[in-house]
């Protein structure tokens, strides 16, 4: 079984990931978007449901469907392709998306920190990193200027309170 980092612990996966000609099987599965929308049983089952989002998608394309998932993988094709950590913050303020946001693909040590600000709150690392070593990511900064995600308001604003 996988193990990934989610809310900041290492865990076993429970989520299968099925190719787009895979059986469908019990228990939470993690599918294409072409698959969620060409398969009717998929969208007809009870049990959980997540998706695998490209880094090029509007979701404003999926907002009807988001409340029927409870994962959205978002795909970092390459370390330096950031695009998916703007769909996950609009996901969580734009559309309310309150299941589990999973950084998937070529996702590294460095950018958990700024992953986890912008929303993200699973993290399935290359298979050559080290889940142990990222978990210190972290804590390698005690606090932040900006506001994001996981905090909004801005360090001067909770200063003069």
């Amino acid at each position: 079984m996988r193990r990934i980092i989610k809310d900041r612990r290492i865990v076993e996966d429970v989520w299968q990931h099925l190719a787009d000609d895979a059986e469908l099987v019990e228990g939470p599965v993690l599918v294409s978007l072409a698959r969620w929308r060409q398969d009717e049983a998929l969208r007809a089952r009870a049990g959980a449901v997540g998706v695998r989002l490209p880094n090029t998608l509007d979701l404003a394309t999926i907002s009807a469907d988001l409340p029927r998932w409870a994962l959205v993988a978002l795909e970092f094709p390459k370390f330096a392709d950031g695009r998916a950590y703007s769909q996950a913050r609009l996901l969580r303020e734009r559309h309310g998306f309150r299941g589990e946001i999973r950084a998937v693909g070529d996702v590294l040590r460095d950018q958990l920190f700024f992953m986890a600000r912008s929303g993200f709150d699973a993290f399935e690392l290359r298979a050559d990193r080290s889940l142990e070593d990222a978990l210190q990511a972290f804590t390698e900064f005690s606090d932040s200027y900006q506001p994001a995600v996981d905090q909004p308001l801005p360090l001067y604003r909770r200063r003069s309170r």
